[in-house]
């Protein structure tokens, strides 16, 4: 089993930056794709980024790679994500979720997810 604990979230304005960090326990040594996915009011949960565990390799939505920036530090078993340039439309819970078999895909099939932390962007 993998712990994931998300942190950083929080009421920003518009144009404003935040950082999101995942702390990740229990058997991490599986971990194929760490990701953030991102759930709004009345929408459907969906993909943010994700990075490959071992070689570092980034995906992004095309919604965000211009301003979000995914990252890891391995050996603190920590997942990271820099939101830059804030948007009202960026507001929702954002989600930790690690893949710990290859499902085929960096954009679904993970196996395991936190309890998310709320991002509110005020125009």
């Amino acid at each position: 089993q993998v712990h994931l604990v998300e942190s950083g979230g929080g009421l920003v304005q518009a144009g404003g930056s935040l950082k999101l960090s995942c702390a990740a326990s229990g058997h991490t040594d599986r971990t194929y794709y760490m990701a953030w996915f991102r759930q709004a009011p009345a929408k459907e949960r969906e993909f943010v980024a994700a990075i490959g565990w071992t070689d570092a390799s980034t995906y992004y939505a095309d919604s965000v790679k211009a301003r979000f920036a995914i990252s890891t530090e391995n050996a603190k078993n920590a997942l990271y994500l820099q939101i830059n340039s804030l948007k009202p439309e960026d507001t929702a819970v954002y989600y930790c979720a690690v893949q710990s078999a290859w499902s085929g895909s960096v954009y679904r099939g993970y196996s395991h997810w936190g309890q998310g932390t709320q991002v509110t962007v005020s125009s």
